[in-house]
């Protein structure tokens, strides 16, 4: 999307809502935390999906920003600033110099996501294998501004997925953890997953990386904080 023009604002709210729910985790986290967990996650994706977009959007007005895109050899989506230039051929396999294109690029792109996928699937199972769940409850636990703070950075390397991180989120509120607590945590954990962080990391230079961390990892400590006092009333 970046590189056929899509503004760098409205992919950064894609990134940073589409982790967060889709309709399979909705019930699931329905079913393990209550409709009222489930609903107040679905518009925190919203949320902080729009929030991150328009912070983006007028930071971006000054300048910032400009080429986000790494530069990468060997072809691909991501190999200059500008890759797509001139008309779409749509009808490309009628041509010899359009299937060779689309061969040479669509091998390109399979090395490029296999590569980072690989790398970020490594990465998830060395955290679950050496990071037990067990170890995260007691550092998440209590109540008020500081643990949904504590919940949220804890959440960020505690890589969670969307389908597991319910039953385990359900079992630390069992344990003491506050419902803002837990709602950090979850957000945080699914925006800053190993993979989710893996695939930004390798299409954009640090800034955007960095600026996808911070709106990421800030908006779970504010739709928590949020999500915490309408959960109390």
């Amino acid at each position: 999307m970046l590189a056929m023009g899509v503004p760098l604002a409205a992919v950064m709210a894609f990134w940073l809502a589409t982790p967060l729910i889709d309709p399979p985790t909705l019930f699931i986290t329905a079913g393990a935390l209550g409709w009222e967990f489930a609903v107040g996650k679905a518009m925190a994706a919203v949320a902080i999906g729009l929030m991150g977009g328009f912070l983006l959007q007028a930071f971006m007005r000054t300048g910032a920003f400009a080429d986000p895109l790494r530069t990468r050899s060997g072809g691909g989506c991501c190999s200059s600033s500008s890759p797509f230039e001139g008309k779409p051929l749509w009808f490309f396999w009628r041509m010899n110099d359009g299937r060779d294109t689309f061969r040479r690029e669509g091998t390109a792109n399979a090395i490029f996501l296999i590569k980072w996928l690989a790398f970020a699937y490594l990465l998830e199972g060395l955290l679950i294998t050496y990071v037990p769940a067990e170890a995260i409850g007691p550092v998440v636990g209590g109540d008020g501004l500081l643990s949904i703070v504590v919940a949220a950075f804890v959440g960020a390397p505690a890589y969670l997925n969307s389908y597991a991180a319910p039953p385990l989120v359900a079992d630390l509120m069992g344990q003491g953890m506050s419902a803002g607590a837990a709602m950090a945590f979850m957000v945080a954990g699914a925006v800053s997953s190993i993979p989710a962080m893996a695939a930004v990391w390798s299409l954009v230079k640090p800034a955007v990386f960095g600026s996808y961390m911070l709106l990421g990892i800030g908006g779970a400590i504010i739709v928590a904080v949020v999500f915490g006092a309408v959960f109390a009333w």
